[in-house]
């Protein structure tokens, strides 16, 4: 039976102040707790039904727990309720990589854009995603429900972006509706790809440390598509920054 102290835990785990306070976030959903089992993520507690208790039998009686499901919704994030929720230690930041493609965020807010971005870097190889310290928390329930799994390949940092770029010795590219056509740019295989915020872009303190200003073009005959979505611009700029590699 789960108790009403693990209830409150795990509830409050649903706020970054309390995933600050006590070092752990969770997660739901067999996939994603079984790649954060199978990754360098440490466990703390695992919260299993019926229906999938017998895809746990590594993990040891001592931290694991049978519930129901009726408890399972008490504790879960989520509107329908998964099979199984897991809480796990908040690692220590691993440093960031010096060479190859990075990509930076400058103030992305939604749950929704961060997994998926960090999909997207798992996707195409990139180990390390820097964000500034006002992005949403990638510990956020929803992001890590976004990631799939993918939180446990990529590094992600968050620090002062500014003070990140100044001191970088990559090229800086930024996306922007007035730069360069992406697709007649020799991109290469080093740098650092800034993505902005889903209403502003890329701020104006951040784009002084911008040395490549890129871009999306449109092709839509009346031109009037305002932006694209973060995520979906990420996808298009790293496709491109990979095609010839």
């Amino acid at each position: 039976m789960v108790s009403k102290n693990q209830i409150k835990l795990i509830t409050g785990l649903q706020q970054k102040k309390y995933r600050k306070q006590h070092k752990l976030f969770f997660a739901e959903g067999i996939k994603v707790v079984q790649e954060l089992l199978n990754s360098y993520f440490e466990l703390h507690e695992l919260y299993t039904t019926e229906s999938t208790k017998d895809s746990f039998n590594t993990v040891s009686d001592a931290k694991k727990q049978l519930i129901t499901e009726a408890e399972l919704k008490k504790i879960s994030a989520l509107t329908t309720p998964n099979s199984c929720l897991a809480l796990f230690k908040i690692p220590e930041n691993q440093p960031v990589s010096q060479s190859g493609l990075i990509v930076a965020l400058d103030a992305v807010r939604d749950p929704g854009n961060l997994g998926t971005i960090i999909r997207l870097c798992d996707w195409f190889g990139i180990e390390h995603l820097v964000c500034s310290e006002n992005c949403v928390d990638v510990y956020n329930p929803k992001v890590v429900q976004a990631t799939m799994g993918s939180i446990t390949r990529v590094n992600v940092v968050y620090t002062n972006l500014e003070e990140y770029l100044t001191e970088t010795g990559l090229p800086v590219f930024g996306t922007f509706m007035d730069g360069e056509n992406i697709y007649t740019q020799q991109l290469p295989k080093d740098g650092v790809i800034v993505m902005g915020n889903e209403a502003n872009g890329i701020s104006a303190a951040i784009e002084r440390y911008v040395t490549h200003r890129i871009a999306i073009p449109r092709f839509g005959k009346l031109q009037e598509t305002e932006s694209l979505n973060v995520a979906t611009a990420t996808a298009i700029t790293l496709s491109e920054f990979k095609r010839n590699f």
